[in-house]
């Protein structure tokens, strides 16, 4: 299993713009030094704990800093993109990463960040998703173009005409990879994934939905002749690893993880009605009864190296099997960042190792 980093981020809502983007930059750097394969930012314009608007701005100053770490955003959400745009800053950030770089995009789940973009009905935006897909498509080519469609206007101009002065607009290679996000059952970003050959990244929302992400992933990949399986998925789930037992459950009970927990992402999973999915199949535990306890125990993974590499296979026994590379979020573990960054050099280094 390889492992990676996803910084949503979970960063408390009073921490100012400097200091986001500093945790962000050191994180991924560390994530590099101690051996994680990836780390993955997210993007959201009004969330007050997830507080990164543009990743690609994190990316390209951490890019400078690492070394064999891959990025991405984890998604650009394409509705609040003019499609053409984007599509050559992330071309240009794939040739300034030499190949390190994965473009992971999504449709927008949260009205408010909709509304910047003047979108009162979030119905419309996996459309406009496809449409802008076909246009980054079509401008990653490199080759003239002029496009009208339903939500945008697009054109490739011909490198060939007097003064065009083109340079290569291409993804560093000439293709680029690319990701969705999925969470619910089924998924259907899971499933545009499967038909595109996609990398697909799957929230942890309980092993009932992880396993319908799988076996759908599988069988439209095979259907659409990419023939992929579980070990291209990327998994999100909250690990927290220390030398003994009792300093990781101290870690992950007294920090920016419980802490995001309490205040955003338990309200969160309620808001959506899938708190009851994060249990253990068969618990009967009252949601409201859910604490921060309670998580560390049942939902996130927590211990020492030895515990941890322990339910790992339990988890994977439940699951019918590994999958390819565990993401952890990062959390807001600022004002006292060696415990934390020393649980992700265990996990790397020190179960990820042992296990399949």
């Amino acid at each position: 299993m390889k492992v990676g980093m996803f910084q949503t981020p979970f960063n408390r809502p009073e921490r100012d713009a400097t200091a986001v983007l500093d945790w962000a930059i050191r994180q991924a750097v560390v994530a590099d030094e101690v051996g994680f394969t990836e780390c993955w930012v997210g993007e959201h314009q009004t969330l007050d704990w997830e507080g990164i608007p543009c990743p690609e701005l994190v990316i390209a100053a951490a890019a400078r800093q690492t070394k064999n770490i891959t990025f991405g955003p984890l998604a650009h959400l394409l509705p609040y993109h003019h499609p053409a745009t984007l599509a050559i800053q992330t071309a240009w950030l794939s040739q300034i990463l030499k190949g390190r770089y994965i473009l992971g995009v999504a449709a927008g789940a949260y009205p408010t960040d909709a509304a910047l973009s003047g979108i009162t009905d979030l119905k419309g935006n996996a459309e406009m998703m496809y449409e802008s897909i076909d246009i980054m498509e079509r401008v990653w080519k490199a080759e003239p173009f002029e496009y009208q469609g339903k939500f945008w206007k697009a054109g490739y101009p011909d490198p060939t005409q007097p003064g065009a002065h083109m340079r290569d607009t291409r993804p560093y290679g000439g293709t680029m990879p690319m990701a969705m996000t999925g969470l619910s059952s089924p998924s259907p970003s899971i499933n545009f994934a499967a038909k595109k050959g996609w990398i697909p990244a799957s929230v942890f929302a309980g092993n009932r939905f992880l396993r319908t992400h799988f076996e759908d992933y599988e069988r439209i990949s095979a259907e659409n002749g990419f023939n992929l399986d579980r070990s291209v998925h990327r998994v999100v789930r909250d690990v927290v690893v220390a030398e003994t037992d009792q300093a990781a459950m101290d870690l992950a009970i007294n920090g920016g993880l419980a802490l995001a927990w309490k205040e955003y992402l338990t309200p969160t999973y309620k808001r959506f009605g899938i708190i009851q999915e994060l249990m253990p199949e068969g618990d009967n535990t009252d949601p409201d009864e859910i604490d921060t306890e309670y998580l560390a125990e049942n939902v996130w993974i927590v211990g020492s190296p030895d515990t941890v590499k322990k339910k790992f296979e339990r988890w994977f026994e439940e699951l019918g099997g590994p999958f390819g590379t565990l993401l952890i979020y990062s959390h807001d573990f600022i004002d006292n960042p060696e415990p934390w960054e020393e649980s992700m050099r265990l996990l790397a280094q020190e179960v990820a190792p042992k296990l399949p």
